[in-house]
């Protein structure tokens, strides 16, 4: 999906990308927060065979920054990213420095009932121009997208599965 804007300076149109990725977890709200609240959760999050390294974390909160690199083979994808919105239902990471010209990514929790939660991803992102821009437009394409989703799909709803799982074995 692509949103269109206009560029008032230019006085011409240009799409910008946005990718929507939703899917259930089997776990309890509580649960899926506290999954995205661990601060090990990109490392977790990261299909192979990008490599993540994490330079410094914040504890998930409003204005918290996280700063890594993304090695995807020989690139470093070096990413400063600061935490808006920040709120039991969610939380929007923007990329304050880094290889795209823009990206916001939204992370919205909603409780199905008590023992399910829908996560809805919403990105917002623009290429730069040149080295870079070619880079994201490979490594952010539809495909490539979809394919990380998948598997953050997959890693939350095991990771969600296991908290849940050894929270009741706590209480039992």
């Amino acid at each position: 999906r692509k949103r269109l804007l206009t560029n008032s300076t230019k006085r011409t149109k240009c799409v910008m990308p946005v990718f929507d990725f939703s899917f259930e977890v089997n776990a309890a709200l509580p649960v899926v927060q506290a999954f995205h609240h661990n601060t090990s959760a990109l490392k977790q999050l990261t299909p192979p065979p990008t490599i993540v390294q994490i330079q410094s974390v914040e504890p998930l909160a409003e204005g918290s920054v996280s700063r890594f690199t993304l090695w995807v083979g020989p690139l470093p994808l070096r990413w400063t990213a600061i935490h808006k919105n920040v709120s039991g239902n969610g939380f929007t990471d923007i990329q304050q420095s880094g290889p795209a010209a823009k990206w916001e990514h939204t992370h919205t929790f909603t409780e199905i009932d008590a023992t399910h939660t829908r996560v809805n991803e919403h990105i917002e992102y623009e290429h730069k121009s040149g080295f870079w821009g070619l880079v994201t437009r490979l490594l952010f394409s539809y495909p490539n997208l979809y394919f990380m989703f998948c598997y953050r799909r997959w890693i939350t709803r095991k990771a969600c599965h296991n908290m849940a799982q050894k929270s009741s074995a706590k209480h039992a």
